[in-house]
Order: structure tokens, then C-alpha cells, then sequence
């Protein structure tokens, strides 16, 4: 099962938190740097127990992605869909924001 292959709809699926948050905040957490996973730690940890091992296999995978490579598959699906938030994450300069957050995520679902 280790050798999944992770598409893009698996990349946007794990972002989606981020893009549920308002375009506007999220411009302004990114260059911030700020840590919106913390935020959101209680609906993570909840969220968690849902899942299957299967996805979990997929958000490691994701998480351990190289963020330039992250970024250019955010980049089409924003081309695909004009969602702001996806335009604004594929920003190189969200790369620390980035980086932060999924280093969170990565405490919160994978080191209890």
C-alpha cells in the first residue's frame, strides 16, 4: 500500500483546510507566516479519527511532498478552478506558510 500514487485531487483535498478559509485571511496569514493549523487543532484531531489508513498513507505522502512541486500541482488546479486560495498558496513566497503548517499537521495527526 506504500507505493499509492498521490494525484492532485489528493494534494487539493489535504489543502482544503486552507481553502476554507477566507481568501482575504488567508493572504494575510501568509504573509504573516502564521500558523492556521493550530486553529483548527480540535476539528483535526476529530477529523483524524475519521480517516482510513488508506488516507492516511495519502496526507504523509502529501505532507512530504517537496513544497515547489506541491505549489506547481496548486498552481493547475487553480488554473482549473480560479479559487483564490489555491492561486495564493502556489505563490512561492507562501513556501514558509506552507512549510510551517504542514510541519503542524504532520504533529497533530501523526505524533499522538
Amino acid at each position: 500500500m506504500e507505493s499509492q500514487v498521490i494525484t492532485e485531487k489528493d494534494v487539493i483535498d489535504i489543502v482544503d483546510l486552507f481553502t476554507k478559509v477566507p481568501a482575504f485571511m488567508l493572504k494575510r496569514a501568509v504573509s504573516q507566516d502564521l500558523n492556521v493549523v493550530e486553529m483548527f487543532e480540535s476539528q483535526i484531531k476529530s477529523y483524524k479519527s475519521q480517516l482510513s489508513d488508506e488516507d492516511i498513507i495519502k496526507i504523509k505522502k502529501v505532507l512530504e511532498m517537496p513544497i515547489p512541486e506541491l505549489q506547481e500541482i496548486l498552481k493547475k488546479a487553480y488554473d482549473g478552478t480560479h479559487k483564490k486560495q489555491l492561486k495564493i498558496l502556489a505563490d512561492p513566497d507562501a513556501q514558509p506558510f506552507i512549510e510551517k503548517n504542514f510541519q503542524e499537521l504532520k504533529n497533530s495527526i501523526f505524533n499522538d
